[in-house]
């Protein structure tokens, strides 16, 4: 049964669902704007949110926390200096779904996730 489960399968695996979030999530704090599919963005925005707030604190343990959650340095180090910063004052919804319209071979819903 399904009851109470509201983590969004993607059809994939656990694993390789995890990983492509994690890269997902990497290309957002780096590039700052992604373009990808309506759920995609929506199962990632949890996890940028997530890691923009830790962070936010700005210490060694924060910095170990998303070395071991983002896979690429360079988003470790761009959030840790760069967009921890940014948002010290905010306290949260540091990321905006636009919504693109439909792609042109499969009809998929696609939508741009940007950082605020």
């Amino acid at each position: 049964m399904r009851h109470r489960k509201k983590d969004t399968i993607l059809g994939r695996t656990k694993k390789p669902r995890e990983m492509m979030l994690r890269n997902l999530a990497s290309s957002v704090l780096i590039y700052e704007k992604v373009k990808t599919t309506k759920a995609k963005a929506k199962a990632v925005r949890t996890l940028v949110e997530k890691c923009i707030t830790t962070a936010k604190e700005g210490d060694l343990v924060s910095r170990k926390q998303l070395i071991s959650t983002l896979p690429q340095k360079m988003a470790v180090k761009k959030s840790m200096e760069v967009l921890g910063t940014r948002y010290k004052e905010r306290k949260g919804g540091y990321t905006r779904l636009v919504k693109l319209g439909k792609r042109q071979g499969d009809g998929a819903e696609m939508a741009q996730i940007e950082l605020v």
